[in-house]
């Protein structure tokens, strides 16, 4: 068999694998990897050589630097701003694409997104707006902003390190940017004056209370004297239910401490917060004895307030707004939520009186990403509050709250997870799961000199590439390391910036790609298309030649699209005895036009539960999209790089 059709197969087989969503894409494109050195395809001396590619290494690099800006406080500046915007949908729009679109052309468009979303989620609420008009939009441009430059996205990276090995000259740091900028604009004018209305309007479905509707399932049950509890410790209450229910918290002695706190064994008299509908409240009573209810004396003190209040002429908001239903506890029970434990004349009363102390119960949300390590796997199989100290309370997806037992939800990419931890631990673990959390940014301006110095770093790696001083991967390698070694960025979260799954993806796919060139596949399509269009001109070439890369793209990951696409559009231009550089001008901004389904690139992922998003509202959004950016395109390529 033809070593070209060996390749065809298993790019083929690889390709059906991305789609499926099955298996994570960079265990896919080891095992194409590998299966290509089996066969002969790849050299099994050069199968690793990937690994030091100068594209995955610039990407590597790009990804600490980002993190270093992050850490120093340089995107909290402008975030700062962003929120000063006020509540008009328009300004919010301008203000949240337009700061996304910069960012993106300087740091990774996927951290790009991760640092503004908790801002446009912060935006949503505090001025009514319905989160789904902005996360797609704020997803689209941060793709938009990434073709402006060398660095704003992988695909320019390869297809920069593509032409320096057929040319011997890498596309500079700012070649892209005629093009990009052009494109970027207009995809932007577009998302703010008409695209977000194509965007489902889905009111309140990305904030926490009606998502997860925690304030009816959030109840107190006590552990009496005949309790089957009493001496068990949490771990123990759970095995025992055979089932994930959290404890959010457990009052003794007139002190809440939070649930991953406590490692004692439960006494009669404790006061357990859980997380419970009413099966798991039948569970909680037939296995361990734990009732609803309060004690008679806590009783007592809620039928004085009641009188005094009923004097006063004042009504509890609560009963009034929600009577009870199933899902509510019964009478003496003091519902909860995260917001019930602000300070408020009206429900704090009974908690005086009985001198609750609610510090340290921290519940956040936290969106799963694409290289999650929770992706296919369960709360048990992680250990959430064993080895991370976090309890799962509730799980949204599609922007609905998830009715099954915590215990067999399989997590997957775009979940809303609605988790309890303690505050100082609860960012690093939700980092070390692939977790981005969605809570109110808090912004921290870091330190001045930091700031100042992560800046100048940046900047002196820039000049160096405009100045062909350095490559861009030696560049942009040494001001990683440097800023690491100025105290920038600690070495700990210089490693963690490092997103694994897309380094494995570029090492393995890259010599998959070289063997689709060596083997004759990639001029074995080229030529195919040339007679399919022997008539066409080199335009209506380019037009297809974006087509397909966008099509792939927006099924499998764009860096892979970018590695594939690269030579076919290198083999097209020898077909045409042209220059390669507007074909590979095509690839490069059509691998980042990955608009049309939520799986083509991370930042559409990423939005897709806090929105509410469902699989068809981004065809609908990005089909117009994509057209623009293809009308808009092609002339540029054309016109700053002919044929």
């Amino acid at each position: 068999m033809a070593d070209h059709t060996l390749v065809f197969i298993v790019l083929g087989l690889t390709l059906a694998a991305f789609v499926w969503g099955r298996f994570r894409y960079d265990l896919v494109a080891l095992t194409a990897l590998l299966g290509s050195v089996m066969l002969g395809l790849v050299p099994g001396e050069e199968a690793f050589l990937g690994f030091g590619h100068p594209a995955v290494i610039t990407v590597a690099a790009v990804l600490v630097l980002s993190r270093g800006f992050e850490r120093s406080g340089v995107v909290d500046v402008i975030a700062e701003q962003v929120l000063k915007v006020g509540d008009r949908l328009f300004l919010q729009l301008v203000a949240l694409s337009g700061t996304v679109v910069v960012l993106s052309g300087f740091m990774n468009n996927v951290g790009a997104l991760a640092l503004l979303l908790p801002v446009a989620m912060r935006l949503a609420r505090e001025h009514d707006t319905s989160p789904s008009l902005l996360l797609m939009p704020l997803a689209f441009g941060s793709l938009l902003g990434g073709l402006t430059t060398l660095i704003g996205t992988p695909p320019n990276i390869i297809i920069s390190s593509y032409r320096g090995s057929i040319t011997g000259d890498n596309f500079g740091m700012f070649s892209f940017f005629p093009v990009g900028a052009a494109v970027a604009l207009a995809g932007l004018l577009f998302i703010v004056l008409v695209g977000w209305r194509l965007a489902p309007q889905r009111a309140g479905k990305a904030s926490t209370e009606d998502m997860f509707d925690t304030a009816h399932y959030l109840v107190e049950v006590r552990v009496e004297e005949e309790s089957k509890a009493v001496g068990w410790t949490l771990r123990e209450l759970q095995q025992e239910l055979e089932e994930t229910i959290p404890v959010l918290a457990v009052v003794r002695d007139d002190k809440r401490r939070a649930g991953h706190a406590v490692l004692s064994v439960l006494k009669e008299g404790d006061i357990l917060l859980v997380e419970a509908g009413p099966e798991e409240m039948k569970l909680l009573e037939d296995k361990a004895g734990l009732r609803l209810g309060i004690d008679p004396k806590d009783a007592e003190a809620v039928d004085e307030e009641a009188e005094d209040e009923s004097q006063e002429g004042e009504e509890d908001d609560v009963s009034k707004e929600q009577p009870r239903t199933s899902k509510q506890p019964a009478s003496g029970v003091e519902p909860h939520s995260k917001e019930s434990n602000k300070p408020e004349k009206e429900r704090t009363k009974k908690k005086e009186k009985r001198g609750i102390d609610t510090e340290g119960l921290e519940l956040v949300e936290a969106v799963v990403r694409n290289d999650s390590m929770m992706v296919n796997r369960t709360v048990t199989q992680l250990r959430l509050h064993n080895q991370y100290g976090l309890h799962l309370v509730a799980v949204a997806r599609d922007g609905s709250r998830l009715r099954q037992r915590l215990r067999d939800i399989r997590f997957r990419a775009g979940d809303v997870l609605l988790l309890q931890g303690g505050e100082s631990n609860l960012t690093e673990s939700l980092a070390t799961l692939g977790c981005l959390p969605l809570a109110s940014r808090n912004l921290t301006l870091g330190q001045p000199r930091l700031l100042a110095v992560s800046v100048l770093i940046f900047a002196a790696a820039i000049l160096a590439m405009m100045f062909d001083l350095l490559p861009a991967a030696v560049a942009l390698a040494s001001a990683a390391l440097l800023a690491l070694l100025v105290g920038v960025l600690p070495l700990r979260e210089g490693y963690q910036a490092l997103d694994g799954p897309v380094i494995v993806l570029l090492a393995a796919m890259i010599p998959v790609g070289q063997a689709l060139e060596t083997s004759g596949g990639a001029a074995l399509i080229a030529e195919n298309l040339l007679v399919l269009g022997v008539d066409w001109p080199i335009v209506v070439t380019l037009v297809v030649l974006f087509l397909l890369a966008m099509l792939l793209s927006n099924v499998i990951n764009n860096a892979a699209a970018a590695v594939l696409m690269a030579p076919i559009a290198a083999s097209l231009a020898g077909g045409f005895e042209a220059s390669p550089d507007p074909f590979l001008m095509v690839v490069a901004v059509s691998a980042s036009c990955a608009f049309l389904t939520p799986i083509g690139h991370q930042s559409n992922t990423l939005v897709m539960g806090p929105g509410g998003y469902r699989f068809g509202d981004y065809w609908k959004f990005g089909l117009p999209l994509s057209l623009v950016v293809l009308v808009v395109a092609i002339p540029m390529i054309l016109l700053v790089w002919p044929p």
